[in-house]
């Protein structure tokens, strides 16, 4: 079992930053990939970045050249650094591992609220 424990959400103005932190617990040497999620009021969950253990980091194109997704030296953490916030940015955002061999992020942090207001 792996347990994911996210942090740094809050109400930022459009054109901040914020960054969210997100620590896994557990069985985390099972874990292949990170990343992060987001989900708007209404809207379905979606990919915002991902990074493996080894590769290319994932973005979105919305937040491609905005946000950055990073993973702690220890390879247990992962980080998103977010620029340029916009209002359309505002959703909860999950944290999420996925083991290795598994197609699909097969665990999932509590989420935390990003909002940015215009």
């Amino acid at each position: 079992q792996v347990q994911l424990v996210e942090s740094g959400g809050g109400l930022v103005q459009a054109g901040g930053s914020l960054r969210l932190s997100c620590a896994a617990s557990g069985s985390v040497f099972s874990i292949s990939d990170m990343g992060w999620f987001r989900q708007a009021p209404g809207k379905k969950r979606e990919l915002v970045a991902s990074i493996a253990n080894i590769g290319r980091p994932n973005y979105a194109d919305s937040v491609n050249g905005r946000f950055t997704i990073s993973r702690g030296i220890a390879q247990n953490t992962v980080y998103l650094q977010m620029n340029n916030l916009k209002p359309e940015d505002t959703a909860v955002y999950y944290c999420a591992a996925k083991r290795v061999l598994m197609s699909q992020f097969d665990y999932w942090g509590q989420g935390t609220q990003v909002t940015v207001s215009s």
